[in-house]
Order: C-alpha cells, then structure tokens, then sequence
C-alpha cells in the first residue's frame, strides 16, 4: 500500500498537477534552503559523481527523494504516510562494464526515514545524506553512507565553488506555463573523498568530483511532456555545464535550459529555451526493458557545442520498487567540437521507458 501511494504521489519523477499555482521568485536562503521544503509536493537530492579507486574509474550516483502525498495531509493519525522518502544509489565499475544498483522506500517518521528542514539532513534507514558547513566556497561538505546491495558508499563531497543558482536567481522554468518550475541550485566540482566499497573489496578514493542538484516543486511537468534529458558535468578546468530538455510522445523538445559557469566565476551564463538543442548520434536497446536511449549526443548551447557520450551503455536504472519508473543514468565524458575530452559527469535520460500509467 505504501509503494502504491509513492507511485501515486511523485508520479514517475514529478509529472505532476500543471494547474497548480506557479511558484514566485524569492531569493534562496542558505542553509535553510539546503533543508526539506514539505510545503511543496516533490523534492529531491542528487548526487552524482567520478572518482578514481584502487587505480581505476568510478562512477557513483545517490539520490533521495520526499514526495508529499496529499491524500494524508489532513488526517490526525501518528500511522499516517504524509511524507514519503525514496532512495535511489548505483555504482558504475567502468573496467567491469557493469553498474550496481539499489532503492528503498519508506513513510517519514518513526526513526525510519525524515528529511529534516533548516538544513539538508536526510536519513532512510542505513542510507544519509547530511551536510556539515564549512569555511570551502560554497560552505558545504555533504556526507553519504549507503550500505547498499552489493555495493557500499562511504563519501563526503566537499564544495570548492559557490553555490550555483540555475534559471532565475534559483527559479527554473520547466515548461511554458509559468506553474511548471522549480527551485534549484547546484553545487558543481564537489571534492571526492572517502571509500567506496564493492562487495567485500573496500578502496579508498584517490581522486574524485561530483555534483549536487538540489530541486524542489509543486508542477515540475507540463501535461504533453514525456520525461527529460539532462547533464551536469564538471570540466576539468573548473567550469560547470548543465543542459536539459524536456520532450513530447514524439521526441521533439517541449522546454529546455541549462547554465555554463567558468571556472572562478560566481555567476553563470543561464541559456534560454530556444538556445539549447540535443540531437543524438548513438543509441543503445535495453536488453530489461526494451527502451531504446540516445547514449551518445551532441548537446548545442550559447557556451558552444559539445559532445556527451556514456562510458558504459548498459547504465539503465529499474525502480519501479520506488518511483515507479525506468530510467537511465550514468557516467559520461564531455568533448569539444573537436573530440577532445573536457570533463566528465552524468547524463539522465527518463521517458523512453514508456509513460508510466496508473491505475
């Protein structure tokens, strides 16, 4: 009953009630604003990153959602699933070509599960994500612990730049009515420090970066949008790119946006709708599922044009014991024009799947 009652409420990662009222500009807040908003129907937390470990590369990725389940929201009983916390973690062994992965559910409370305001301090069982201030630009070092099938994570990120507010001063626009938003802020080129753990092989992390997205709405999609393409990478100079689109049944772009940031800038270059095009170059059919994703792309924006491709095609994510959905996320290099290797990050493809229907 309460998977159902989360597939009913994040309804497969926020295609939610468009004629909900439009979110206001406001300026965000800090460390408040790094905590829980549950006013506000869907929220979540996502960490992706790369680091080298025992002589090889990585990728890892973790991300905890709190979906708001209207439904319960007037009842009185201590029982009754208000919040929901998901959680998503994975870990691609690129020399392995193989990618790990995990989820768990559960209602807010009873020492279970909470994502706390004031600031970002999450827990799901044995899985948290918890944020220490520090004296970093950016002031931040977000510790993971997941101890998760098969794979185990045990990471702090800590913040080397300034917060970056994506769309307007933190209000991102997702679609062409004004109702589909959401408050967002990243926290690119995190330093990697820590373990990970693969089985009982536990290795220390030599180098390594990572991104946060922090995103919270009460209409993210609008009704004809499908799901999204996404990338945030940190480039080995220091800049930041993030790129999206959302898309219709047809493949076609409904909205898109991103920003570009230099490095030792603390404002970014935010693109326009019209300004950012995906056309993909290579694809890849899921073997599980059957979904045919773009793995290769050439991603075009204001800042230039770039080439994103996964290092690992097999990165497609089955969650529907959470949210319901079937996704693909995973580690990817970043290029120029010309080829050559500027950065790595992730890339977030939802939608191909198929729409997610409920009953």
């Amino acid at each position: 009953m309460i998977a159902r009652r989360a597939l009913l409420a994040l309804g497969a990662f926020g295609a939610l009630d468009a004629r909900a009222g439009a979110l206001t500009a406001r300026t965000l807040a800090f460390p408040r604003d790094h905590g829980s908003h549950p006013g506000l129907r869907t929220e979540w937390w996502y960490i992706t990153g790369q680091a080298r470990a025992n002589g090889q590369p990585w990728g890892f990725q973790i991300t905890f959602f709190r979906s708001r389940v209207d439904g319960t929201q007037g009842l009185r009983s201590a029982f009754a699933a208000r919040q929901l916390i998901f959680a998503h973690a994975a870990l691609t062994d690129v020399q392995g070509q193989r990618q790990l992965h995990d989820q768990c559910i559960a209602r807010a409370g009873f020492g279970i599960a909470q994502a706390l305001e004031g600031d970002c301090d999450i827990r799901l069982r044995d899985w948290s994500l918890q944020r220490q201030p520090t004296a970093a630009p950016g002031a931040s070092r977000y510790e993971i612990r997941a101890q998760a099938e098969g794979f185990a994570l045990a990471l702090d990120c800590t913040s080397t730049q300034p917060v970056l507010l994506q769309g307007d001063a933190g209000l991102s626009r997702k679609g062409p009515d004004a109702s589909q938003a959401s408050y967002y802020y990243s926290q690119p080129q995190l330093a990697v420090t820590g373990t990970i753990a693969l089985g009982e092989r536990r290795m220390a992390v030599a180098t390594g970066r990572a991104w946060l997205d922090h995103e919270w709405s009460e209409a993210l999609m609008a009704p004809d949008a499908v799901g999204w393409d996404w990338i945030g990478m940190n480039l080995d100079d220091g800049a930041a790119l993030t790129a999206f689109q959302l898309r219709r049944a047809d493949g076609s772009a409904l909205w898109a946006g991103g920003s570009w940031r230099r490095a030792g800038e603390s404002r970014a270059q935010v693109f326009g709708p019209q300004a950012v095009r995906f056309t993909p170059l290579r694809h890849w059919r899921s073997p599980g599922s059957g979904a045919l994703y773009p793995v290769a792309w050439q991603v075009d924006t204001p800042a230039g044009r770039f080439g994103v491709q996964a290092l690992l095609d097999a990165q497609e994510l089955d969650s529907r014991g959470s949210t319901g959905a079937i996704y693909w996320e995973g580690l990817s290099v970043l290029r120029d024009a010309a080829g050559h290797e500027l950065g790595r990050g992730y890339l977030e493809m939802t939608g191909y799947a198929g729409v997610l229907r409920l009953g």
